[in-house]
């Protein structure tokens, strides 16, 4: 049986729970046999609720998100540890010491010029630094996408290749050309459509996506969190759909679609008023 800490509001009684759990003498099987590749999806699925907290406005929800996130991080550091590659004290150092160096404006009597008049000017120091940082490690990059991760959501990943080849001057002046480029990839998408080629369907179908990525980008709008909105935006009035049926006694799947559209039109309404 393994010791319970004392003070669990110190991080080092998760360290310390983290540990045992790892522990090959009574520790948990299930921890025991788990990796940084299988341990990955759960980072990536944490760090979705996380967001999902700040999407509802759930601060509750929230608190236990970010410990949820945080037993990842301990988890990792964990595990490295144990094939003594770093620390969990080593990861807390490494990201000091990187947000002091990348916050000369904050932390630095030699602050660059300019570099804290808007957040614009922090974002492009804080780009400076991180690439002379890239520099000094010695790694040059073949392309200046490579270090893009390819795991990322796709939205997200396609504002960041845009944003990367931007640098070189690769973009569009304005949005306007983009809402163009819009028009003629939903064109090539309709021709595909009608020839009922489902590979190019797809493949141009990914080009509009492409494109509509960069027209938020321009718009200086998130896609990923666009989405997101719309998506929580759906869920809300189509379990509005579903209240107003039960009120009615009816089912939803034996209404007609004019039926829907007539609760889908109701509930907008409601959500208007509330």
């Amino acid at each position: 049986m393994q010791d319970t800490p004392k003070n669990l509001r110190s991080i080092d009684a998760l360290l310390k729970i983290m540990a045992n759990l790892r522990d090959p003498d009574g520790g948990c099987p299930w921890d025991l046999e788990q990796n940084f590749r299988t341990i990955s999806p759960y980072t990536l699925e944490e760090a979705y609720e996380v967001a999902d907290a700040i999407e509802r406005g759930n601060l509750e929800d929230l608190k236990e998100e970010l410990g949820d996130l945080l037993l990842q991080v301990v988890f990792h550091a964990q595990m490295a540890n144990e094939q003594g590659a770093f620390t969990f004290d080593d990861v807390v150092e490494g990201i000091s010491e990187k947000m002091i160096r990348r916050h000369p404006h904050v932390f630095s009597t030699n602050t660059p010029e300019g570099a804290a008049q808007t957040p614009a000017n922090v974002a492009a120091t804080w780009e400076e630094i991180k690439q002379a940082e890239k520099d000094a490690k010695g790694r040059p990059l073949a392309s200046l996408l490579d270090d893009v991760p390819a795991v990322l959501p796709s939205l997200m990943q396609a504002v960041i290749l845009q944003k990367r080849a931007a640098k070189v001057g690769f973009d569009w002046p304005s949005a306007g050309p983009v809402l163009d480029k819009i028009e003629e990839e939903f064109g090539e998408l309709q021709v595909e459509v009608a020839a009922q080629d489902a590979d190019k369907t797809e493949e141009e179908f990914g080009d509009l996506l492409f494109v509509l990525a960069n027209y938020a980008r321009h718009l200086k709008v998130d896609p990923d969190a666009a989405l997101r909105r719309a998506n929580q935006k759906f869920r809300t009035r189509f379990a509005s759909m579903e209240e107003t049926a039960e009120t009615r006694s009816v089912d939803l799947a034996d209404l007609t679609l004019k039926q829907l559209e007539d609760l889908w039109v109701l509930a907008k309404a409601n959500e208007n008023k509330a």
